[in-house]
C-alpha cells in the first residue's frame, strides 16, 4: 500500500487528511464554521474517525490531560511542562523498554531524535543534494530532541506552520527509531555483527592476508552506448591502472579485494559489509509503509561481494558452507534469486530495475540471518553504471516512486515540484555517471 493513502499505517502525517498541518494551530471552537468543515471532510470513513479518536487518546494520555484546552497551559508554564515532562519519559521509556535511570532514557530519546534529524540530513546530502536549502531543517527543530516539546510546537502558534509540520514528522520519525532500537536490542544485533565478522576473518579470507589488508586493482570497463551497460571489462593493477585514461565510453573503477583459498589457490573477492544505518533502516519502513521493524527490515547484516567470474561464485559459495561447518555450525541458503547466468530478476520493491543481474540469498548460520548480493565483475558494474539499473537511480525511483518524498516533504508545505525533481535529478546522476 502507497505510504500516501488515506488507509496509509501513518495517516496523521498526510496533508489531505485530518491531520493535517494548517496555517494556524488547531484550536478552533467545537461548533466553528472551520471545524464543522473537519468534520464533513471525515465523512462516512469510519476507519478515519477511528484514527482520530486514537492520536487524540494519544495525545491526552501522552500530556497528562484531559482535552486540548489544556495545553495552552503546558505551553506556557515551564514548570508543569517539567513535571509533565518527566513522566512522559518514564511512559516512553517502558514503551521502548529502556532500562535504567531517567537520564539513561533522556539519552536514547536524544539517540532517537539524531536518527530522525539523520533521515533528513542523509537525504539532503546525496539524492536531494541540489535542493538542501528547501529542505534544510528548520534550527528550532533540530536542536529539539524532547518529544513533549516537539508535540507543543505542533499546537503553539508561535511556530510557522513549516516548523510545527517538522515538529510532528520529526516525532513519527523518532517513533520509528525507536522501534528499531528496541527490535536491535532484542535481537542483540551489534553482538551478532561483530561475531558474524570474526566469522568471516577467522574461517572465510585467507590467511595469507592479514585482517583488514586489500589488494588494490581496478576494473577497466567499456560500455555500450545506448544503455551503457558493460559489454568489456578486464581486471588492472595499480601499475597497469596508471597508463590508462578512459575514453568517453570507458569506466576505471578502484576495487580492494581480499582473498579466500580453494583448492590451495587465493582467489580474489570484493567484499562490502552492509549494516544499515538506523535512518536508512527508518527510510525502508517508510517505503514498505510498515511499523514493525521486525517484518519490514530483514536485511539488518549483510555482505556484497564482487568475484572475477561466474566459476569463481560457485567456488566462494561452496567454501562459504565449508567454512560454516568447520565453524561448527550448519549453514543454510534461504530466498536463493539467481540470475547471474540469465533470466530476469524480479524484485517487489519500488524503483527496483527486472535488469539486474545478481545472485542474492539469505545465510542462516550461528543464530544469524544474513543477507549475500554476489556479483560478477560485468554484473558489478552494471549496477554501478547501467541506465534503469545503476544503484544511484534506483535510489531516486524508491524515494520518489514509493510517496516518501511527498510524505517528508509535502509541496504544499517546501514548494517544490517532485514529480520535476524525481526526473531532473535521474538526469543529474546520469551525467555524474557517464561523464565524470
Amino acid at each position: 500500500m502507497n505510504i500516501l493513502n488515506q488507509k496509509s499505517i501513518f495517516t496523521a502525517m498526510l496533508q489531505d487528511g485530518p491531520f493535517a498541518v494548517g496555517e494556524t494551530p488547531p484550536f478552533a471552537h467545537p461548533f466553528s464554521r472551520e471545524t464543522k468543515a473537519w468534520v464533513r471532510g471525515l465523512g462516512s470513513d469510519q476507519l478515519l474517525k477511528t484514527k482520530y479518536r486514537a492520536v487524540r487518546n494519544q495525545i491526552f494520555d501522552f500530556l497528562g490531560i484531559c482535552n486540548f484546552d489544556e495545553i495552552l497551559p503546558l505551553i506556557h508554564d515551564r514548570e508543569l511542562r517539567a513535571r509533565n515532562g518527566e513522566r512522559a519519559h518514564r511512559l516512553l521509556g517502558n514503551m521502548f523498554g529502556i532500562e535504567g535511570s531517567p537520564r539513561e532514557v533522556v539519552r536514547y530519546l536524544r539517540d532517537y531524535a539524531r536518527t530522525a534529524d539523520d533521515v533528513v540530513n542523509s537525504l539532503s546530502a546525496k539524492v536531494l543534494a541540489p535542493y538542501r536549502a528547501h529542505i534544510e531543517i528548520t534550527n528550532e527543530i533540530e536542536t529539539t530532541s524532547d518529544p513533549m516539546q516537539l508535540l507543543l510546537i505542533i499546537f503553539d502558534d508561535r511556530f510557522h506552520r513549516k516548523a510545527r509540520f517538522e515538529a510532528k514528522r520529526k516525532l513519527v520519525l523518532m517513533g520509528l527509531a525507536g522501534s528499531i532500537d528496541q527490535r536491535e536490542r532484542e535481537t542483540d544485533i551489534e553482538t551478532k555483527f561483530a561475531d558474524f565478522l570474526d566469522f568471516l576473518n577467522d574461517y572465510v579470507w585467507s590467511p595469507s592476508l592479514k585482517i583488514g589488508e586489500l589488494e588494490i586493482s581496478y576494473l577497466h570497463s567499456f560500455h555500450d552506448p545506448d544503455d551503457f551497460s558493460c559489454t568489456k571489462v578486464r581486471v588492472l593493477d595499480e601499475e597497469e591502472a596508471r597508463t590508462i585514461t578512459p575514453a568517453r565510453g570507458e569506466k576505471l573503477t578502484l576495487i580492494k579485494r581480499r582473498l579466500f583459498r580453494d583448492r590451495d589457490r587465493d582467489i580474489p573477492i570484493y567484499v562490502t559489509i552492509r549494516k544499515k544505518p538506523p535512518a536508512a533502516k527508518v527510510l525502508k519502513l517508510l517505503r514498505k509503509n510498515e511499523k514493525n521493524p521486525a517484518t519490514a527490515v530483514d536485511d539488518e547484516l549483510g555482505l556484497m561481494a564482487v568475484l572475477n567470474s561466474v566459476g569463481d561464485v560457485k567456488r566462494f559459495l561452496r567454501h562459504l558452507t565449508r567454512s560454516a561447518v568447520r565453524a561448527d555450525s550448519f549453514m543454510t541458503l534461504e530466498d536463493i534469486s539467481d540470475t547471474l547466468t540469465g533470466g530476469e530478476y524480479r524484485s517487489s520493491a519500488t524503483g527496483s530495475s527486472h535488469k539486474t543481474p545478481m545472485l542474492k540469498f539469505f545465510a542462516r548460520l550461528g543464530g544469524m540471518r544474513v543477507e549475500f548480493i554476489i556479483h560478477t565483475n560485468r554484473s558489478y558494474l552494471n549496477y554501478i553504471y547501467q541506465r534503469d539499473v545503476a544503484h544511484d537511480e534506483y535510489e531516486v525511483k524508491r524515494l520518489f516512486d514509493t510517496g516518501v518524498a511527498e510524505f517528508l516533504f509535502p509541496p504544499d508545505i517546501y514548494h517544490l515540484d517532485l514529480r520535476e525533481i524525481r526526473d531532473r535529478q535521474i538526469q543529474w546522476f546520469r551525467k555524474r555517471i557517464e561523464e565524470w
